[in-house]
């Protein structure tokens, strides 16, 4: 897996200010999923959990009929937001 590790886009916040933006680690942590390291993506990036079932909800309601697709997805989404938000400020106390 290092091979696709040289293929990650560099974060431009970090280089261009010196510090992780919200996103930094959703990369490494998706690949650590892919992997099969669970605990390592969630300590990686701990929205990962959060946004993986949102991407496929998403790519799902454009296929099938949901009955609730769009309160579920602004659900996920919210969550998604508090969760990334609340993890970005833990990292950086």
């Amino acid at each position: 897996m290092q091979a696709l590790e040289d293929y990650m886009l560099p974060c431009l916040n970090k280089k261009l200010f010196g510090f992780d933006c919200m996103g930094c680690g959703f990369q490494r942590s998706f690949l650590l999923v892919f992997q099969g390291d669970f605990v390592a993506a969630f300590y990686m990036y701990p929205a990962i959990y959060t946004l993986i079932p949102l991407a496929f909800f998403i790519i799902a309601s454009f296929f099938l009929k949901i009955k609730y697709a769009n309160k579920v997805i602004n659900a996920l989404a919210i969550t998604s937001v508090i969760v990334i938000i609340v993890s970005f400020i833990i990292k950086n106390i």
